[in-house]
């Protein structure tokens, strides 16, 4: 590479012109003998004047020093004229400025004029005369200025020029800016310069680019024919193509930067105006220029056109476009630039975090998508005055017309068409995307095939449902070629190439290369996934738990910056096939996944078998990745064996806490005392050590949850209670008969879960809201006497029950019209039972009840319950049947109504329309209100 300066002669530097005389043999001079060893003395005595002028030279050269501080060499020079009248004799110094002054008067400077060419261009402007499309791309065009305008804002030129700027044109504080000019055949170098030497904002330094130009001699000369010290040449025989400028840009010490291909010629005013703009608070995040693209835009069937496709509305926009009479008269963010680039010197750096798609063509949407990516910074074609040429960045816009037209080559088409779906697929933000924000309901992620393979039922699972949208990304490169992703997952190879989505490849190679370290890795992962989530805003972001540990850093970045709100669900991969049924829940309600929080409290004295058994059947469920705290309540008459149980029992879910009373409190303390909520998203699971589970208990309660209380569009505010238990009795009559829910409700669907005013506890989980409100209940309405109690349900066997939590539990929602949700599967199958062993009820020295164990302990669910739902999903909320206290259908209404009309609440409403109302921070009750 060379590197060229216009020389600015002085008289003083005759010193060089006097070493080649000698040194070159052009001037022969006689001198007597006498005059020989005097000669050879006044040689030798400036060869160790240069050696010392070289040594300075070439330490000031060194990589260690700072050149920008411009260090001045002339005082060698002085030592140099100082000198040289002790060495050379006045006659020989006569010799040689004469010589001196002959040469360069035998080489005269070289004007401009005399070197400078001009392109010709032998065409007028092209105009369209197709209406169709005159219509559709300025229908477009103002879309996209309707749609900026609402939301970023856009600016007139007068209006740009009006806002304040950290730049002073006329003050101390002007920015300076470096123009690069790339150079290869076309002949417009000296309009540039002259334009550039003209504008209203002095340039800093001007650099002219020759990469492998066959015209490289010629372009030289123009430069060196201006004279003028801030404009170089810079040249290579190895052709740099379209990346080297901006290569060479990182060099500068200038603010700013203006890159320009060699068919603009801005106007006068240029410099001033980008300057200006470059430095207001609201683009100084931006670069800026006067041509760009707006990319393709979705097709009705989905797919995305070429950006070349004809007679296409969304093949997008080429702005401004004099064909279709487009201005651009208010600033436009594009997708990319074109021809000329205005930006800081440091953005430029942006344009290398990754490895381009190719060289060979691209770095204009390479730069735009590396900036956004990156460093989050728009691109942005300025506005003009379409009476003031001095204000356009082409004022001769046929020249850039020309090299438009010039990228119609089909195969440079579709490199282009790749480079711009890839950027697209790897979280690029184009107009398009900004314009129409997609919602789907799962974006999975996969960083190896392996990875894929595990989630292909679930992703499976999403896709086959009409009306959800699911996609997967992929790591790319060594770690997951979409190719193999696509093939594990049976789809074709295709679906890698064409232009729909339905797999992201993001080609993490591109940044992280060989690099050993996660660094580039997590920073590829985070940009992209950043990027594709503001753009599709999925309600979930799926991935295994054992993902690499730094790639699940990124996902978690990724997910947390969307505002629309996107969770990040890490599932083990043996229980991704379990969780089939996330795919059946709303995508509003999805983004709910992590938000529960459950907490095991287990009740338990001197039963250590029992308490063995029901352990083990909470070690072996499936609990998908949720954390699960687990509590023991141990009354005082603990036995031995059951401390040492729970104290050597471990846990790997949660954590584990044990609590143990000082005083005997009794079965009532000991389970209304087991558990508080921590917040409103915090549920209790109640069990008794006689208790057993299901391995798929905490799946329905997580479906269930999310179905029915996580979902915005679900109103139940009368669920309390979760039960994992099916009753085979009716529980509160005296003559306690069979019942069998199954065959109660064959005529909606033998398995439909069910709402039942009857509460559970034998498993189940119980609401935050509620049971605040009723421990104020129990605390209000306790008595030692239950006959005392005031509250009296007609019928019930409840009201003689002594010393059961259950009891109080029970009077407070037939007050109020609570209910819990029951499984109903066949032969009562359910997701717990109760062995019926001795205990504070069963088998009590004063319960003169008879407890059959047949009808109280029922088979559990050991294989996935969802194919025996309805439709084998849970039904929707309003096709729930609803049973009052009595298993009789009554509809929710109806449970309210039957507790106002009792009027033995806490409060005296009205006992046709009203009910109590509770604070569902404190539990205590507020008002009576009317039920609807």
């Amino acid at each position: 590479m060379g590197f060229v300066r216009n020389p600015n002669m002085r008289s003083g530097d005759f010193l060089e012109g006097m070493l080649s005389d000698y040194v070159g043999g052009k001037a022969k001079v006689k001198a007597p003998k006498n005059g020989s060893t005097r000669l050879v003395t006044a040689l030798t005595c400036l060869q160790f004047a240069f050696a010392v002028y070289a040594t300075f030279l070439l330490y000031y050269m060194s990589p260690a020093v700072d050149l920008r501080t411009k260090p001045d060499f002339t005082w060698a020079t002085r030592i140099a004229r100082n000198m040289k009248q002790f060495i050379i004799p006045p006659h020989v110094l006569g010799r040689y400025q004469e010589a001196a002054s002959f040469i360069r008067a035998e080489i005269p400077p070289i004007a401009p004029s005399e070197v400078c060419e001009h392109e010709k261009i032998d065409f007028m402007q092209k105009k369209s005369n197709d209406v169709q499309m005159i219509k559709l791309k300025r229908e477009l065009y103002d879309e996209i200025l309707d749609f900026q305008s609402k939301t970023i804002g856009t600016e007139t030129l007068a209006e740009l020029m009006a806002m304040k700027s950290k730049w002073d044109m006329r003050g101390p504080n002007r920015p300076k800016v470096t123009v690069l000019l790339n150079h290869f055949k076309r002949k417009t170098l000296c309009s540039q310069l002259d334009s550039l030497l003209q504008q209203t904002l002095p340039f800093h330094h001007v650099w002219v680019l020759s990469f492998g130009s066959p015209n490289e001699h010629s372009l030289k000369r123009i430069v060196e024919s201006y004279n003028d010290s801030r404009i170089s040449f810079i040249s290579s025989s190895y052709d740099f193509k379209y990346y080297g400028r901006f290569q060479m840009a990182l060099q500068t010490e200038a603010d700013l930067v203006y890159i320009l291909d060699d068919d603009m010629i801005p106007g006068k005013k240029m410099l001033q105006i980008l300057s200006h703009v470059a430095g207001t608070e609201k683009y100084k995040n931006s670069v800026l220029g006067s041509i760009g693209r707006i990319l393709p835009f979705r097709q009705k069937d989905f797919t995305f056109p070429s950006y070349r496709k004809f007679r296409s509305k969304e093949a997008g926009l080429y702005l401004p476009d004099p064909a279709y009479d487009i201005t651009v008269d208010k600033i436009v963010q594009v997708d990319f630039l074109s021809s000329s680039w205005f930006l800081s010197a440091e953005h430029v750096k942006a344009l290398f975090i990754e490895t381009p798609f190719t060289f060979l063509t691209g770095e204009d949407l390479h730069l735009s998508y590396q900036l956004q990516k990156y460093r989050n910074a728009g691109s942005f074609v300025l506005p003009v005055d379409t009476t003031d040429k001095e204000t356009w960045g082409d004022s001769e816009h046929r020249l850039a017309y020309v090299s438009e037209t010039t990228v119609i080559f089909k195969d440079i088409v579709q490199v282009r068409d790749d480079q711009w779906w890839r950027a697209l697929t790897t979280g690029y933000i184009t107009q398009w995307a900004a314009m129409y924000p997609q919602q789907i309901d799962a974006l999975f992620y996969a960083h190896s095939v392996d990875e894929v393979k595990a989630l292909a039922p679930l992703l499976e699972k999403f896709r086959s449902i009409v009306g959800k949208k699911a996609y997967i990304v992929v790591s790319g490169g060594n770690f997951c070629p979409c190719e193999d992703a696509a093939a594990a997952l049976n789809w074709p190879k295709m679906v890698c190439r064409e232009r729909r989505f339905k797999i992201f490849d993001l080609q993490i190679v591109a940044l992280s290369g060989t690099s050993n370290s996660e660094v580039p890795v997590l920073q590829a992962v985070y940009s992209s996934m950043k990027g594709l989530i503001k753009m599709h805003n999925p309600s979930v972001m799926i991935t295994v738990t054992d993902i690499d540990p730094n790639v699940k850093k990124a996902l978690k970045m990724a997910s947390e910056t969307n505002a629309n709100v996107t969770t990040l669900v890490l599932l083990p991969r043996p229980s991704i096939s379990k969780v089939l049924w996330m795919a059946d829940l709303r995508s509003t309600a999805l983004p709910n996944w992590n938000r529960m929080r459950l907490s095991i409290n287990i009740i338990t004295q001197n039963r250590a078998p029992s308490l063995t058994r029901l352990l083990k059947s909470l070690s072996d469920a499936y609990y998908i990745g949720d954390e699960i705290p687990i509590s023991f309540n141990m009354d005082s008459k603990v036995d031995e064996a059951t401390i040492k149980l729970v104290d050597s029992f471990e846990w790997p879910h949660g954590p584990k806490t044990l609590r143990r009373r000082i005083i005997q409190g009794g079965l009532i303390r000991a389970v209304s005392e087991s558990w508080y909520p921590t917040s409103d998203d915090d549920y209790g699971l109640l069990l008794e050590d006689d208790i057993e589970v299901s391995p798929y208990y905490y799946l329905w309660i997580k479906y269930a949850l999310l179905a029915y209380h996580y979902d915005p569009q679900i109103s139940l505010p009368e669920i309390s209670s979760i039960s994992l238990y099916t009753p085979r009795i009716v529980e509160v009559v005296k003559e306690r008969p069979k019942w069998n829910p199954t065959e109660f409700f064959k005529r909606i669907h033998p398995n439909t879960p069910y709402l039942h005013q009857l509460p559970c506890s034998w498993g189940a989980v119980f609401f935050p809201k509620h049971w605040r409100e009723f421990y104020v209940y129990m605390n209000m309405r306790f008595t030692e006497n239950a006959k005392a109690n005031p509250v009296q349900i007609p019928k019930s066997r409840t009201n003689g029950w002594q010393a059961s939590w259950k009891k109080f539990l029970i009077d407070m929602m037939y007050l109020r019209g609570y209910v819990s949700l029951y499984p109903n599967f066949p032969n009562q199958a359910s997701f717990s039972t109760n062995h019926m062993e001795p205990g504070a009820h069963i088998s009590a020295k004063d319960n003169v009840v008879r407890h059959d164990k047949g009808d109280f302990e029922v088979p559990l669910l050991k294989e996935d319950f969802r194919p025996l739902l309805p439709n084998g999903k849970l039904p929707p909320a309003s096709k729930l049947p609803s049973l009052n206290l009595f298993n009789q259908p009554v509809s929710l209404k109806g449970l309210k109504a039957a507790g106002a009309k009792l009027g033995q609440d806490v409060l005296r409403c009205d006992n046709a329309t009203e009910i109590v109302m509770v604070d569902h921070v404190t539990g205590l009750p507020q008002q009576c209100s009317k039920f609807l």
